[in-house]
């Protein structure tokens, strides 16, 4: 009965919410590859955030200026929350509040020792962290945090 009730919760979060959740709210590795790596030329930034982490809360801002600056080119930015499965529904209230408007996915992957080196080998398992992937592969990857100023400058080089 509880799951049921969840559910219905989801769902109408989901349909009164400006934020974009992925209509498969939770991905596996496998979803989170097949949604990025792409042969073609669309830029896919991924960025690795969490309700609780201070920093990626500080420039989700600067992904959704960055979502609507490059809305009109082969850019697509997806918010991957690193929230625990268990948190689906706190970290849909946060999208919500937020009005976040990207894409937004939460990974629950398993063992991060495992996948993170999927990803990439430079990422320390630290967030906020962002890759970037074209044309079926890993261009870049950053971990840290972005200003407005050094995303945008970051998706423009990546674009070339």
């Amino acid at each position: 009965m509880k799951l049921l009730r969840l559910n219905y919760t989801l769902i109408a979060l989901f349909s009164i919410s400006s934020a974009t959740i992925a209509q498969k709210p939770i991905w596996d590795l496998d979803d989170l590859q097949s949604r990025v790596l792409q042969n073609n030329d669309t830029l896919y930034v991924v960025n690795f955030w969490a309700t609780w982490c201070k920093p990626c809360v500080a420039e989700l801002p600067f992904f959704e200026n960055q979502g609507t600056e490059f809305k009109t080119k082969a850019v697509k930015i997806i918010l991957v929350s690193l929230d625990f499965k268990k948190d689906l529904n706190k970290m849909t209230e946060f999208a919500i509040k937020k009005e976040l408007k990207n894409e937004i996915a939460m990974l629950s992957a398993g063992n991060p020792d495992i996948w993170i080196d999927k990803i990439s080998p430079q990422w320390s398992g630290a967030i906020p962290a962002t890759a970037f992937f074209k044309n079926n592969k890993l261009i870049h990857f950053y971990e840290g945090e972005f200003s407005n100023e050094e995303l945008k400058t970051t998706i423009k080089n990546q674009m070339k």
